[in-house]
């Protein structure tokens, strides 16, 4: 068994997310995959899947093997590229998993130039605010949306802080009049989250004074970011969003800030990537290039 192949076999499986598909990338047989799978299995005397009829997970020993997979396929990777002179070149297929903010509503700020700095970089983007096992799904890359960054097996580099802003469109503001107060957004349309409930309420805190606690409620309810998006642009009502999703509509008086002088906090953005010893180039690329991005917002 030539165990350097089948690493490289049991890799695409993982992030390919499936052996048909793992055989598609490699160009050759579902049989010939999984026969691979099984020597390599028998030749660590481990099991790395839990397979089913359905889909598969990895094993503990899964989890390990294909960090260590990883690692060592893409430093035999990187001294191939010094050996021929091809450094420079950064290719293949990258799979990030991004919250929809950043994967739909930022998107054309930073996509078109990253794919014209690397444009042998097949990127597989996949768009959900629900928070993915970055090695159990097989994604090379994730970035998120969240408060401070919790301990965590992954890599991570923070992209930047963002604060919250409240934002409205100028046909909202036409009809219904700009609050002034804290206490007169109860009197508007406050667009929020299906789930939303206490816990969530909207905290707007005044240079000097009380912080006002307020639960968003409103006639439309909806359970993406995108759609609350749309609905604020289109006059529903007044709503929540980091400053790095709205800068270019408040730029542009598609929507206009409320309250200004409150602050509801900030959110943190990151890059989160496996902890190897060597990282991807491609990765690398992706993660510096996404840094530079939000260091030049």
């Amino acid at each position: 068994m030539d165990q350097l192949l089948a690493m490289r076999v049991f890799r695409c499986i993982v992030d390919a997310q499936g052996f048909s598909a793992a055989a598609e990338r490699l160009d050759t047989t579902h049989s010939t995959v999984s026969r691979q799978l099984k020597q390599l299995e028998a030749a660590l005397g481990v099991q790395l899947l839990n397979r089913n009829t359905r889909r598969f997970t990895l094993t503990v020993a899964g989890e390990r093997y294909y960090r260590a997979s990883v690692d060592i396929l893409d430093r035999v990777e990187a001294a191939a590229q010094a050996m021929t002179g091809e450094t420079r070149r950064v290719a293949g297929v990258l799979r990030v998993s991004a919250p929809l903010a950043i994967g739909t509503l930022e998107l054309p700020d930073w996509l078109p130039a990253f794919q014209k700095r690397y444009p042998d970089i097949q990127l597989d983007l996949s768009c959900s605010d629900q928070f993915v096992d970055l090695i159990g799904d097989g994604f090379d890359a994730a970035l998120r949306i969240s408060g401070p960054l919790a301990d965590s097996s992954l890599a991570a580099r923070m992209l930047t802080v963002s604060d919250i802003v409240l934002v409205a469109s100028p046909t909202y503001l036409a009809q219904h009049g700009l609050p002034r107060t804290a206490a007169q957004l109860t009197q508007h349309e406050l667009l929020a989250f299906s789930a939303a409930t206490a816990k969530d309420a909207w905290v707007l805190t005044p240079a000097r004074g009380t912080p006002t606690r307020i639960v968003p409620r409103s006639r439309l309810r909806t359970d993406t970011i995108t759609a609350l998006y749309s609905a604020a642009k289109a006059g529903a009502g007044v709503a929540a969003f980091t400053r790095q999703t709205v800068q270019t509509d408040l730029a542009n008086g598609h929507l206009v800030q409320i309250l200004p002088s409150y602050t509801l906090g900030s959110r943190h953005y990151y890059a989160l990537y496996p902890q190897t010893r060597h990282v991807a180039p491609k990765v690398r690329a992706f993660v510096d290039h996404m840094v530079e991005h939000y260091r030049g917002r």
